[in-house]
């Protein structure tokens, strides 16, 4: 391991320059590679005078400081909190140092940019008047969060830890000296490595937190809930031990799909520029979160718990076991196959169906039969078809960011199939499909009065979408991210859920 110590102060005989002492002391101690750079003696302009960092040309000193950053896998700032930030000296160290082709890069992807400085971590150690917890609480810390988050978290750098010594001013000497014991003990402690063990779990847990793209699930909830609630079981639904069980198991279907999605799609999402939340998945294979082998074994640990718990539910549900198990079959069969062989729906032509079918009448149909109801009545039908057409819309616009790189992968969605403009003119015919069924539904008092009052919600969004899409088919800009006109179709499929949940609760 290679550790760079940077001292930020503007004078080295100072407490912050006998903490960078004690840390490099603790650092050799540890028996580690160490390099250490004083800003104040090292000669450069702090001021970036030209349009940008790169058209100012680096003295040698930065040059140099440059080559230790490429060289350091650890990076130790140290430095006293003005102001609630950091010192001029070091802000306009970062200024030149930081610049586009060195610590970023722009990109279409994410939020679009990109952290060139990535595989390194950093610890931060400033000094300040303020007591620690005043600054945590009162001033929320805004010096610890420039570093850590916007700054060099933003270049890539992670996980970035910190320790905040004060207050300086009421301190005593055998306060100062625990200070600097305590810094010494932080440079040792790289004996054991960069990254410490609870850092590895918090890290992983957050991968797996993104591979499961939780956005998604809630509206599976609102369709499961209102299946349930149109069976109007005697034991009630919320209160129902069978709703909840019903719904972990598709809750576990759910996760299994997302990850067998991650591995199947690799090679797309591997040349997709215009990831974002909304598409191009979580990207954790992508960026080395996890590995193929662990995202294997959460798809067989959840399907796992999904077989455990269909057996558990069909114990434990008024309804027949073979409903059960035709219902929650026929769903694991299309959910998986949206990308699985040997159906690989989504490489089809299928996909945007099959996501439209799965997540309407699939999900309500489980709780429907889960409490009692049969599968055949037309009331869950008449429930599910609004929800269908509103679905599609924005599962078929999800292909347009990801259009050059599904096509490169051989995925034949409908973006790919019809191109950019194929696919705006299928969201806005079933954006006015699924609007007008609204209505009708309302008008007609179908599913029981379960869409009474949804077309004044749906039919001004919906014509704003409608809009939005018209402007998109006008448009000659080529595929790429259309982030806002995606918020838009997902949050206008809400109202389809919202609306029966609330009217048959």
């Amino acid at each position: 391991m290679n550790v760079l110590v940077i001292l930020g102060h503007p004078r080295v005989d100072s407490l912050c320059g006998a903490l960078a002492d004690a840390f490099c002391d603790g650092v050799r101690a540890a028996g580690v590679a160490l390099r250490r750079l004083n800003l104040s003696e090292l000669e450069f302009d702090p001021h970036v005078h030209m349009a940008s960092p790169n058209d100012q040309a680096l003295e040698a000193d930065l040059e140099q400081a440059r080559e230790l950053i490429r060289w350091a896998d650890h990076l130790v700032f140290v430095y006293p909190t003005w102001w609630g930030t950091t010192p001029a000296l070091l802000k306009g160290f970062l200024d030149r140092m930081m610049s586009p082709g060195f610590a970023f890069r722009t990109c279409e992807g994410g939020i679009g940019y990109e952290g060139l400085l990535k595989g390194r971590s950093a610890q931060l150690i400033t000094t300040m008047d303020t007591p620690p917890l005043i600054h945590r609480l009162l001033y929320r810390e805004p010096g610890r969060n420039a570093m850590a988050r916007a700054t060099l978290g933003f270049c890539g750098i992670h996980p970035v830890r910190a320790v905040a010594f004060g207050s300086v001013k009421d301190a005593s000497g055998e306060q100062r000296e625990a200070w600097l014991a305590r810094a010494n003990h932080l440079g040792r402690q790289l004996m054991r490595g960069r990254i410490t063990p609870s850092e590895k779990v918090r890290h992983k847990a957050g991968a797996w937190l993104k591979a499961v793209r939780l956005q998604f699930y809630p509206m599976t909830w609102v369709a499961y809930a209102i299946g349930g609630l149109a069976a109007s079981p005697e034991q009630g639904v919320f209160d129902n031990p069978v709703f909840w069980l019903g719904y972990l198991c598709l809750f576990l279907l759910e996760v299994a799909t997302v990850l067998t999605n991650e591995l199947v799609d690799l090679d797309t999402d591997r040349h997709n520029c215009f990831h974002s939340a909304l598409t191009g998945g979580s990207r954790v294979l992508v960026e080395g979160l996890l590995i193929r082998r662990e995202v294997r074994a959460g798809i067989i640990v959840t399907l796992l718990g999904f077989v455990f718990g269909t057996v558990w539910l069909i114990a434990i549900a008024p309804a027949a076991p073979i409903p059960i198990l035709l219902v929650l079959g026929g769903l694991a069969i299309l959910a998986l196959g949206y990308t699985a062989p040997p159906l690989k729906l989504s490489y089809r032509g299928l996909g945007e169906l099959d996501v439209a079918i799965t997540h309407s009448i699939g999900v309500m149909l489980c709780g429907y039969v889960f409490l009692g109801g049969a599968w055949h009545g037309s009331l869950l039908w008449w429930l599910s078809l609004p929800l269908l057409l509103a679905i599609i819309p924005s599962i078929t616009l999800s292909g347009i960011p990801d259009l050059e790189a599904d096509a490169a992968a051989s995925k034949r969605t409908l973006a790919v199939r019809l191109g950019r403009s194929g696919a705006l003119w299928v969201a806005l015919i079933f954006t006015v499909l699924s609007a007008a069924c609204a209505a009708i539904w309302q008008l007609a008092g179908l599913a029981e009065g379960a869409y009474g009052g949804i077309a004044f919600a749906v039919v001004p969004h919906g014509g704003l979408l409608a809009w939005w899409l018209i402007r998109q088919l006008r448009s000659p800009k080529p595929p790429g991210r259309i982030d806002g006109l995606m918020t838009a179709s997902l949050s206008y499929v809400l109202w389809f859920g919202l609306f029966p949940l609330f009217q048959l609760s």
